[in-house]
Order: structure tokens, then C-alpha cells, then sequence
């Protein structure tokens, strides 16, 4: 195995100093893991926040030591909640204290910042406060993981200065005895996501270490050393080449006692897969049935290697010069699985499974209800005709599947109203009047925060009837193709509900004695859900 950098050694040599002198299995942890997609109005929506706090809050529980009535997992809520929150888990901390219990708290966070702050949706948890409540949280153990931009502000202090790879502060508030926090990026820099890995570069190169790809040593436990060593070296590799130039992860600590803090036991489950020593050396990628990259491996040559999987079905890839090694491996629940290579075969690249995660993982759907109103803009056609009528439907939409802020939908509608025929020549009989459309639409977004303007092109199938009360007169039916444009705003007030005004022009041609070209206009609401 390769020696470490130097920086990287000189913070190995510093944990061996000040570091805690609890164990994995000596300590009871809480944990607050929090995922914000929604930044307020002056920021773009992220993609894979919340993805990246689910993922955090199943692997401290599975392999942390974290039991499920310690952890608390909060997704797109504000700093009032996250604040609510952390007080009851330091009310438990205090209670467990108080039976002579060793205590550890950990904060994940993965969102926005900005401006000195943390951004949770509209609201705002300062970092110079959120480091004050950690210092006093009434715990042994204080450990924060912020994973948003410009996060290293968090660790800088007046009068610090850079170290060649990252920032280290050390001694700069003694009264937080045991605290330590880690950032994805400096104070200066930008939080990166990768549609391919579905998840932040910093948040996936963490979890994949607490997984095992981290354990330098090979017993079976990742520390936090090995965590935090192994999610910089990889970040700074995936995003140097990046157009908004390499992200560096910052390490603040101040810490009393010896040894190293355990995270995570890769022999706490029982379960997990095996890469055996003979297994060639590289790179293996282990990619759920959803399309998210798990976990990484780097393997040397000989070398034997475990991956703390949870129990399931994996693809697997190994990047070779000319070609790829793939295949599929299942996980039982509570036994080992051992990575066979002769089940791998060779794939062009074309097919790899990761590179297909992009477009599959980023899409989403919605689904709702709608109501409107249609009408056609030529007065006679409107009184006569083609009345005016409101419109009740439903909808789904699938969002990011094309193409980034692109949404296909595809909607159906109905309405119709009591009439009286009233023709120059004729009035006097009663008829129902009915409108079934049905459409789908293609728009492009152009989000702000929790509002989404949009436009668009629509194609409707509409079907226009009238159905009189008596048999004197026929029944009529009109049926036929009307091309459209769409615009409107999309709004999402909570987390997986949206609110959608629009207006719709359409266009169509209408034949009876002479042919005719009308249109007409929809104005609706879309109240949808997002599952």
C-alpha cells in the first residue's frame, strides 16, 4: 500500500495526539443527518441532497452504531426543525450522560450555504452559530459533516492560514473539548454534484470509505482519519478537471485523549461481499437496481477487500484499457457474498452501467389533478358552437428525463354544461355539451429556488360533443388534432407538493360547409405530488 501524502501524514500524526479515546463499541451515538434540495430564491435547486442524506442515515445506523430511536433524518425542512431536532437529541444525550453513559453526536448536513450560513430552503442557521451549539452540545464526542458550498468557513478562523492540501485548525476554541467538524470544500470554493454518481462527489466518496474502501488498515473498521483522508484524496482527483476547478475538503478538530475515533464496523451487519486477494487489481463499482454508484473499491494486487453492502443485487464494473468487466452479484441478508470473476464478462463501453445511471437516476415524476377553464377566442363559435367550459382532469409528468429541466407530461381533461341551441335560423333545443381532451406536453424550466417559470409545446387530441335531449335532432361529434403552445410557473411550497399555474393557445382546423381555422385558450391550475 502506498504511504499517505505528507499533509495527509502530519494530520495522522496530529489525530495519534489529540484524538478521542473513545471506541466504536464504548460510545452511545446520536445523529442528526438533515438533506436540503432548496436553497431560497437566489439559488439553484440541487439534485441529490435529500439522496445524500438517506444514504448517510441507513449507513450510520447499519454500520455506525447509531440505533434507529438515535437518529433523526430530516429532509427538505427548515432551520427551525433542524434546530427542534437537535435539541431533542441533545436531551437524550444529557439523560444518557446522566447514567454514566459516554456520549457522541454527529450532524450531517448536505445543502446549500451561503453568505456565512447554512440555507435551508428560506431560512437560514448561521455558521458561527450552528459551531457554538456543537461546542456546548452536552456530549463527549462532537462531530459535524457539512457537505454545501463554501462549508470551509466553518473552519477557519482569524489567523489561520492554508496548509498545502487542506485546512487544519487546531486549539482555536479549548472550552469545545472534542469537537470536530468536516466540510466538503474550502471557504472559497463550490460543493460539486455528479449526475453519474447521483450524489455530491465529497457526500459519495465518504459514504463509499465508511463502506470499506477506506480501511487502510484491513481490520474490518473505517476511523475517522481513514474517512476523512480517503473522501479528500478522491474528491480533489474527480473534480480537478471539472469547470469549476478542484474541490478541496477541509478537517477542523480539538480533540483530548488517544486514538482514533471507529465511524464504521464493516463487521457490525455480518453482511457485505468479499473481493477476493486473487481478484485482478482496479477500480470496482457496485451500482444498486436504482441506478445510484453504492460504493467504490480501489484494490491492489493480492490484496483481499470488503465492501459493507446491504443486502440486495449489484451490478458490477471494472474499467479495463479497451473494454469493460461487468456482471451482477446478490447480497444475502446476514452472510458475506464473495465477488467470483469468472460470473464478469466483457462489455464495450457502451455499456456501462454507470454511465447509464445518469439519465435513469436523475428523472422523476409527479402526479395530480388540474382544473381550468377553455375557451374559444371567436365570439360567434364561443356562443354557438364551441361554448365556454371549466375543465377537471388529472396528470403525470416526468421531469429531468430528456434532458435536464426538461418535463414531458402527458394530461387528460373533461367538461362539458347544459345548453339551448341558438342559431340564426334555429333555437330552442336542449343539448349537453361535452369536452374530452386528451395531450401531452413537452416544456423546458428555468427554476429560481422553490419557483420553476416554464414554456412549452402541447398536441391535443379534443373531442367536442353535443348530445340534444330529444330525437328530433342528431347527435354531434367533433373530433380532431389541435398543435399548442404552454407557459406558466411552477411553485413547490413543501417538499413533494407542487403548484402549477399555466395558460395554453391552441390551434385547429374546423370543417362544416367551409373550412375554418379557430382557437382557443385554456387557462388551469395543477396541483401534483411528487412520490
Amino acid at each position: 500500500m502506498s504511504p499517505l501524502p505528507s499533509p495527509l501524514r502530519a494530520v495522522a500524526v496530529a489525530l495519534a495526539l489529540v484524538a478521542t479515546a473513545a471506541h466504536a463499541d464504548t460510545l452511545r451515538r446520536f445523529a442528526l443527518v438533515a438533506g436540503n434540495d432548496e436553497g431560497g430564491g437566489d439559488t439553484r435547486p440541487l439534485r441529490f441532497a435529500q439522496d445524500d442524506a438517506r444514504k448517510m442515515h441507513s449507513l450510520l445506523q447499519r454500520l455506525g452504531g447509531v440505533s434507529a430511536g438515535d437518529a433523526k433524518l430530516l429532509l427538505n425542512e427548515d432551520s427551525r426543525d433542524f434546530l427542534a431536532a437537535l435539541a431533542d437529541l441533545e436531551a437524550r444525550a444529557r439523560a444518557a450522560r446522566e447514567r454514566g453513559e459516554r456520549t457522541a453526536l454527529l450532524v450531517y448536513y448536505s445543502g446549500h450555504a451561503k453568505d456565512g450560513a447554512l440555507r435551508l430552503g428560506d431560512s437560514r442557521l448561521d455558521f458561527d452559530d450552528l459551531k457554538r451549539r456543537l461546542a456546548e452540545a452536552p456530549t463527549d464526542i462532537r462531530i459535524a459533516i457539512l457537505d454545501s458550498c463554501r462549508s470551509g468557513a466553518l473552519t477557519r478562523t482569524k489567523g489561520a492560514r492554508r496548509a498545502p492540501a487542506f485546512e487544519i485548525e487546531a486549539g482555536a476554541a479549548r472550552d469545545a473539548r472534542g469537537l470536530v467538524i468536516l466540510t466538503s470544500s474550502a471557504a472559497d470554493e463550490d460543493s460539486q454534484e455528479s449526475d453519474a454518481l447521483r450524489g455530491s462527489y465529497f457526500s459519495h466518496h465518504l459514504a463509499s470509505g465508511l463502506l470499506g474502501d477506506a480501511d487502510r488498515s484491513g481490520d474490518g473498521r473505517v476511523t475517522l482519519f481513514e474517512a476523512y483522508s480517503h473522501a479528500y484524496a478522491r474528491t480533489v482527483a474527480d473534480t480537478a478537471a471539472s469547470t469549476a476547478g478542484a474541490q478541496h475538503p477541509t478537517f477542523s478538530y480539538d480533540l483530548a485523549g488517544n486514538g482514533d475515533l471507529v465511524l464504521t464496523d464493516l463487521r457490525a451487519s455480518g453482511e457485505g461481499l468479499l473481493v477476493p486477494g486473487p481478484a485482478p487489481a482496479g477500480t470496482y463499482y457496485f451500482v444498486d437496481p436504482g441506478g445510484m454508484v453504492v460504493a467504490e473499491l480501489d484494490k491492489t494486487a493480492d490484496a483481499e477487500r470488503r465492501v459493507a453492502l446491504a443486502p440486495g443485487t449489484y451490478r458490477v464494473k471494472r474499467r479495463l484499457a479497451d473494454r469493460l468487466r461487468i456482471g451482477e452479484v446478490q447480497v444475502p441478508r446476514g452472510r458475506q457474498a464473495v465477488l467470483e470473476e469468472a460470473r464478469l464478462r466483457d462489455a464495450p463501453f457502451s455499456d456501462d452501467p454507470v454511465k447509464g445511471a445518469a439519465r435513469e437516476g436523475g428523472a422523476w415524476w409527479t402526479v395530480g389533478l388540474s382544473g381550468g377553464m377553455q375557451s374559444f377566442f371567436d365570439a360567434p363559435t364561443r356562443d354557438t358552437l364551441f361554448l365556454s367550459v371549466g375543465l377537471l382532469g388529472a396528470e403525470a409528468q416526468l421531469h429531468d428525463y430528456f434532458r435536464r429541466d426538461w418535463v414531458w407530461g402527458v394530461d387528460v381533461a373533461v367538461g362539458g354544461k347544459q345548453a339551448v341551441l341558438s342559431l340564426p335560423t334555429l333555437s330552442g333545443p336542449a343539448y349537453r355539451y361535452s369536452v374530452t381532451s386528451l395531450g401531452t406536453t413537452l416544456t423546458s424550466e428555468w427554476p429560481q429556488g422553490s419557483v420553476a417559470p416554464f414554456v412549452g409545446a402541447r398536441l391535443a387530441y379534443l373531442v367536442l360533443r353535443r348530445d340534444f335531449e330529444g330525437e328530433e335532432f342528431p347527435d354531434q361529434k367533433f373530433a380532431m388534432f389541435s398543435p399548442g403552445l404552454v407557459g406558466g410557473v411552477r411553485w413547490k411550497p413543501l417538499p413533494r407538493v407542487h403548484l402549477t399555474g399555466r395558460a395554453r393557445v391552441h390551434y385547429l382546423q374546423y370543417t362544416v360547409d367551409e373550412q375554418r381555422s379557430l382557437g382557443y385558450w385554456e387557462l388551469g391550475a395543477l396541483l401534483t405530488y411528487q412520490p
